[in-house]
């Protein structure tokens, strides 16, 4: 057991490519939190020599992957097709070299 939720996320981003919810049972908090966690996990562990990777989120309907989002939380609908069945971005922590 670590003692904050960001430990417990880094923790799982450790272990491999995560989603949202996947990090948020990890944690034990709420899955609408978990994207203000990891900006700050994304900023606080370049010190140490390593980086948050976001694997894209993607359409299930159409395929379009929405690779130039910032945004680390699931996108709501596609901007090609309009569908709204999105998979989940997945995030992990690699080193950097």
């Amino acid at each position: 057991m670590h003692d904050t939720i960001r430990q417990e996320i880094i923790a799982a981003l450790l272990e491999g490519p995560c989603s949202a919810r996947e990090l948020s049972a990890a944690a034990g908090t709420p899955e609408r939190e978990v994207p203000v966690h990891l900006e700050h996990i994304r900023k606080s562990i370049t010190l140490s020599g390593q980086r948050l990777t976001v694997m894209p989120a993607k359409c299930k309907k159409c395929g379009f992957i929405f690779s130039k989002r910032e945004k680390l939380k699931r996108p709501g609908k596609c901007p090609v097709c309009k569908g709204e069945s999105i998979q989940e971005p997945r995030f992990m922590i690699e080193k950097i070299d």
